[in-house]
């Protein structure tokens, strides 16, 4: 459908309603009734612990309400809280977090006993040095948080090692990630949407050092603040921010070693006054690495309605890779005010000589059905890349007054451009003594996003929060390759591969959302609406399409409290994912002679309606059920083209239905040893056509990853981790059963200033995907082995003032967004 003023007048005027009923929702908002909540931290031996992080949580859903640091004396303070029911938590590493009972807070205050905070096993005192680290695994309300920075699983490893290890999450054989059995995920890096999917997100993350995160969110149930797109849910992955006073830094170092060298650098430095914080950092990494694809095919025919063996073949790919590249990152904070925050970052990914490239070996066998050898070749691939990127932000955030339960208005704009330049080149030697053929490519792209976005909340009494915000981002993205066929020393243009693709593409959104408390019972609604316009166009061919849709996603949660050890909670959604731009994309991509990949701009958003139950006991086991039934589900296959070759591509499917039992369960052995496990149980059931082959098939999976952390005296730890998953259907492709397990040690030194790490990725190396796909006339037998096991020796060097501050940390809308969504 043709863009037209009157399809896109209707969503118009309900973004202006939904804006304009929060706004008239929001102003008649008496001022509220407010106390003052104070106490004071102490430990075990009475002594007041300085810079502990208090927490205010409504007691009926444990939202947080706000956030302070104990000063020297221990003591804390949270203004003009607004009159209700409310706990607090206070939390200092080397303690285990304290948690009051529920307390009405009265219109004249209420002082607090004081807290005693008990030491943990993970702490050594020394004069007044506290030693300890939070969790490698936390599950909250509504996600499931993995805490990256300082623990061994950052060392040497990569964004993507540390994804594919996190409970729920699997990488398949064409990279794409996956989130409890689902694909069709959000990926946000400080709240900004990643545009890639696939091998190119994969790719990106492989970029990431591990080093640079603090933290990472698994979200399976979002709220309509979050954009609608990924229906799978949203993989939030942040970066450190340090809260330091004064000027401080880290430097940190890691030599990684399987079949090949990994070696990883980095220097951070953060300089923090009163009102400025200035921030910056920049690691340089050069890693190669390996992997094998083997394929071995059977092609059929049908005869008298029976599929009859016509020939087979044997394909077998190794490729050795090299990344090289420098992440840089800057920004600075600006307290204007009391209530006004300015703040901007930029980040820059460079790329030095020489750059990425790739070299890699084929060799292909042909079989008749008698088994006989009707041709055979081999062939040699190289490739070169540059792919460096930019993106800003400036972010804004005014709290109106001042005190708890003030209107907040919070707003970002950003800029992304992401280029590549990629040329590849691939001999094909035929046996017995032909010539050889090269097919040569020369690839260039660019991608630009500029995003703008508000979020506005405001508390209308004690017991109820309004949300509101809107959002527009567009999208421009120019692809041109170009295809050059050489043969007996005559190079000609190949027309039917060279191509040129542009693709347009403007989403505008606004939402609203409310939150109730009714005793022990809290209540949220939420409406999103999504406007989208899309446009791509195959210059060389002048094919294209234009796609104009409305659609309305509204999200819903219950949660109760029965008492302080039981919890229940409900959330529904809608949501939605649209192909990523380089699944639209139909540029050609060359794998081996017989085996190319595309994209595929026939492709249409899938759309998801998710229910998920949770039962939580003591706040720390959890129990969940969980349901989606998607339309149009998108799903990456590989099928025949012909009698000898094969294409890889995503299509859509008819219909998927989704169930999961997933069970959380933290278990701790004395004060030495503490345990996280996940267990996910689902089914997935598929509907769909593709190649004459009629798709109605599903397979249970089971997906464990457990984790246990040692915590020694003198500084030592250790981790101990795995994961497995059984075999499992992902479309028309079948998964045997992978697994993998890893180890690491690490030693703290000079009071904490140092710390040295070893760590051991795929220790028995039992991470190779082996799959299975059929179709009438078709079957594949796929093997895929990476370069898993590694030996990683890392050096952390922390240098400058320890002291925390009590200065508000850094936040861009979308991380606010994300606080608030807790």
């Amino acid at each position: 459908m043709v863009l037209s003023t009157f399809s896109f007048r209707g969503p118009f005027l309900l973004h202006l309603f939904l804006l304009v009923c929060g706004v008239l929702m929001a102003s008649p908002a008496q001022a509220q009734t407010a106390g003052v909540v104070s106490g004071a931290v102490r430990s075990g031996a009475g002594a007041p612990i300085e810079f502990a992080t208090v927490t205010l949580h409504r007691a009926a859903d444990s939202a947080v309400v706000k956030t302070e640091f104990s000063d020297a004396q221990g003591a804390f303070r949270f203004e003009r809280a607004p009159t209700g029911r409310y706990r607090v938590s206070a939390s200092q590493v080397g303690f285990v977090r304290f948690w009051s009972e529920a307390f009405e807070l009265p219109a004249e205050g209420l002082a607090l006993p004081a807290f005693v905070l008990q030491t943990s096993a993970a702490t050594a005192l020394k004069e007044v040095t506290v030693v300890g680290q939070k969790p490698l695994f936390e599950r909250l309300a509504d996600r499931t948080v993995v805490n990256v920075e300082g623990s061994t699983l950052a060392a040497g490893n990569t964004s993507l090692d540390v994804l594919a290890r996190s409970p729920g999450v699997t990488v398949d054989g064409s990279d794409n990630l996956a989130l409890k059995g689902r694909t069709g995920l959000l990926v946000l890096i400080d709240g900004k949407r990643q545009p890639m999917t696939g091998s190119q997100l994969a790719d990106y993350l492989r970029a990431l050092p591990a080093d640079q995160l603090k933290s990472i969110e698994l979200i399976t149930n979002p709220p309509a603040k979050y954009d609608a797109q990924g229906g799978a849910g949203i993989i939030a992955i942040n970066l450190k921010k340090d809260q330091r006073l004064g000027t401080n830094g880290s430097f940190n170092a890691s030599l990684g070693r399987s079949d090949y060298t990994k070696f990883t650098t980095g220097l951070t430095l953060n300089h923090r006054r009163e009102k400025v914080n200035m921030f910056s950092s920049v690691t340089y990494a050069k890693r190669e690495f390996f992997s094998e694809r083997n394929t071995y095919r059977y092609f059929y025919e049908t005869r008298d309605g029976q599929p009859a063996l016509i020939g087979t073949s044997d394909q077998r790919n190794s490729t050795v890779s090299t990344s090289h590249f420098i992440y840089s990152r800057a920004g600075a904070d600006f307290t204007l005010s009391k209530t006004t925050v300015l703040g901007g970052v930029v980040t820059l990914f460079s790329v030095p000589n020489p750059g990425p490239s790739s070299r890699g070996l084929n060799t292909s066998v042909f079989y008749d059905a008698d088994g006989r050898v009707q041709e055979s070749y081999s062939a040699l691939s190289t490739s070169l890349g540059y792919d460096p990127n930019f993106s800003g932000n400036v972010n804004f955030k005014h709290t109106f007054g001042e005190g708890t339960g003030r209107p907040e208005l919070t707003a970002d704009v950003d800029y992304s451009q992401y280029s590549n330049r990629r040329t590849q080149s691939q001999t094909t030697f035929f046996e017995p003594n032909e010539a050889f053929n090269t097919l040569a490519s020369d690839q260039t792209s660019e991608l630009s996003i500029r995003a703008v976005k508000a979020d506005y909340m405001q508390a209308l009494n004690e017991k109820t929060r309004l949300e509101a915000g809107a959002k527009a981002s567009v999208v421009t993205a120019d692809n041109d390759i170009r295809f050059e066929n050489t043969r007996l020393g005559v190079t000609t243009l190949d027309r039917n591969l060279s191509n040129r693709f542009k693709y347009d593409e403007f989403i505008s959104a606004a939402y609203v959302n409310l939150n109730h408390t009714v005793g022990k019972l809290n209540v949220q609604g939420g409406l999103r609406g999504e406007q989208t316009h899309a446009k791509g166009q195959q210059v060389t061919t002048n094919e294209g399409f234009v796609r104009d849709y409305y659609q309305l996603f509204p999200s819903a949660a219950l949660k109760y409290s029965l008492n302080e050890r039981h919890e229940t909670s409900l959330s529904l959604s809608r949501r939605i994912n649209r192909p990523g731009y380089g699944q639209l994309n139909p540029f050609r991509f060359i794998i081996d002679p017989a085996t190319s990949g595309k994209g595929n701009p026939d492709l249409r958003p899938e759309t998801s309606l998710n229910t998920e139950v949770n039962y939580t006991y003591k706040q720390k086991y959890t129990l969940g059920l969980s349901y989606s039934r998607t339309d149009d589900p998108i799903t990456d296959v590989a099928y025949p083209e012909t009698d000898s070759t094969t294409v890889s591509t995503n299509v859509n499917l008819d219909l998927q239905h989704y169930v999961a039992l997933t069970l959380t369960a933290p278990l701790t052995a004395g004060k030495w040893l503490s345990i996280y496990n996940n267990a996910i149980l689902y089914y997935i059931h598929y509907q769909g056509n593709l190649a004459n082959t009629s798709l109605r098939a599903g397979k249970p999976t089971l997906n464990f990853t457990s984790n246990w952390t040692f915590t020694m005296g003198k500084g030592w730890g250790a981790e101990l981790n795995g994961r497995y998953t059984s075999a499992q259907r992902v479309g028309f492709f079948e998964f045997k059963p992978m697994g993998q397990v890893g180890v690491g040690i690490k030693k703290d030194l000079w009071e904490r200033k140092g710390t040295v790490r070893l760590a051991v990725t795929d220790i028995f190396y039992t991470a190779p995907l082996r799959a299975v796909s059929e179709y009438t006339n078709y079957r594949q037998d796929l093997y895929l082995r990476r370069d898993s096991r590694v030996a990683t020796l890392s050096f952390n060097w922390r240098f400058g003032n320890d002291k925390a501050t009590a200065t508000p940390t850094r936040r861009t809308g979308a991380e606010e967004e994300r606080r608030r969504a807790q």
